[in-house]
């Protein structure tokens, strides 16, 4: 891949000149590959409430409470040494990459297990499990927890696990679900809610989208679609909506942000992608209508995906609410189809899409707001990469619209992952490991 760009912040800052497009490659790139181990390893504890739970004996989630069991532990109180213990027990080797930090004053706990651990392991999971057992006895250690009470610490932590599949009422959570939520081959990096990525970049729409396309197209090439051609194919979108490339996003929200629209966002795309030369006026109809035709496929797909994701921001900004993503996907890529009689973003996947996303999240069925939605989902995984990161966009823009608002489901991952440069500024990081 010979294609050359020029990678700029969210701000719209040159960060790094002539990048050739394999440096940004999940193959490649320093900082997608710890984006990647980073979030295998990281896992959130909230103690505060594990302490809750105890005090209750509301555990497992749901309006489940133990009558009777309730345990007077001061977890937060004690989470310097709570934090020292699970270290200790998920430590390998002493100076190994372990990481265990207190925050909020003791009511969470960033807990990263070391990388042999997760090389030991032939599932992902291997953060959660550790994280979640070291917790536990990290408990019976401090608090010299008894035989009877033992198992109420447990459910504390694990909640409904292992009498359901999932950690319903737990109080560990990680930024992948559990692999039985898997919609097929290579979704785990795509089964990450909006929500969450909304959260972790603190609402910066530019880096939830690029977090987002990041966890897609390393999804892309883990279930075989970015094979020969098509990793070009892939990149190219990636860089260009994801990261920015060219400063295309950028530009191009600033140029419609006051007073633009879906139509005058597909006028800069068009306009932009003639000035390139990526696309050619060919055909002339009878009735004046132009064909245009593609010098470059892959690179106009990449035009594309930038577009959908300026529409989004410039639609969905202006009203503040994530809603609107939904048809901001249908129509931009409806008339730009329109106006070129060439293929929308994705070849259409992302028009196809957005029709069902439209009636599931917010039509008559109205399952749950744009937030709750992943590239693993049943409405939303038949783009190949493009649509959920206009998705992360629309909900870092939402100012409460939703039923269900990153700060309701996404406040211990925000906090947690948050943390972490890698996930909070990923363009960033990108560009300085390239």
């Amino acid at each position: 891949m010979s294609d050359k760009i020029d990678l700029y912040s969210d701000r719209g800052v040159l960060l790094k000149s002539d990048v050739d497009l394999s440096a940004v490659s999940p193959l490649k790139n320093a900082a997608m590959q710890r984006l990647i181990s980073l979030t295998k390893r990281t896992v959130a504890v909230n103690l505060a409430g594990i302490e809750g739970a105890l005090k209750t004996g509301k555990v497992a989630g749901g309006r489940r409470q133990i009558m009777g069991r309730s345990l007077n532990y001061d977890v937060v109180a004690n989470a310097n040494a709570l934090a020292d213990k699970i270290k200790a027990l998920i430590q390998v080797a002493a100076g190994d990459d372990t990481n265990v930090q207190v925050l909020g004053g003791g009511k969470q706990l960033l807990v990263q297990v070391p990388t042999a651990r997760v090389n030991a392991a032939s599932e992902f999971v291997v953060g959660l499990t550790a994280a979640a057992s070291a917790t536990v006895e990290a408990l019976v250690q401090q608090f010299k927890v008894g035989i009877v009470e033992a198992p109420m610490v447990h459910a504390s932590v694990w909640g409904e696990y292992p009498q359901t599949v999932g950690m319903n009422g737990g109080n560990v959570a990680s930024v992948l679900n559990i692999p039985q939520n898997d919609e097929g081959l290579g979704f785990a990096l795509r089964n990450v809610m909006a929500n969450h990525l909304a959260a972790i970049t603190k609402r910066n729409a530019m880096n939830a989208a690029a977090l987002a396309s990041i966890y897609e197209q390393i999804g892309e090439m883990e279930m075989g679609n970015a094979m020969g051609p098509f990793e070009r194919h892939q990149l190219l979108g990636m860089a260009y909506q994801g990261l920015n490339a060219n400063n295309m996003v950028y530009e191009c929200v600033k140029a419609n942000g006051k007073t633009g629209t879906i139509g005058t966002v597909v006028q800069s795309t068009v306009g932009k992608a003639l000035e390139d030369k990526v696309i050619k006026a060919g055909k002339k109809m009878p009735s004046g209508y132009v064909v245009y035709e593609a010098n470059d496929v892959s690179k106009w797909n990449a035009y594309c995906a930038a577009g959908v994701l300026a529409a989004t921001m410039v639609n969905c900004g202006s009203l503040r609410g994530a809603q609107a993503v939904s048809s901001t996907l249908l129509y931009f890529n409806d008339i730009i189809e329109k106006e070129t009689a060439l293929p929308g973003c994705d070849f259409g996947r992302v028009m196809g899409t957005a029709v069902g996303f439209s009636f599931f999240s917010h039509s008559i069925y109205g399952g749950g707001g744009p937030g709750v939605f992943n590239g693993n989902h049943v409405v939303t995984r038949h783009s190949r990469g493009f649509a959920i990161p206009c998705v992360a966009a629309a909900v870092a823009l939402d100012a409460g619209t939703q039923m269900f608002t990153p700060e309701m489901t996404s406040g211990l991952v925000g906090a947690i992952y948050g943390e972490i440069k890698e996930f909070r500024e990923p363009i960033v990081s990108v560009a300085e490991a390239v």
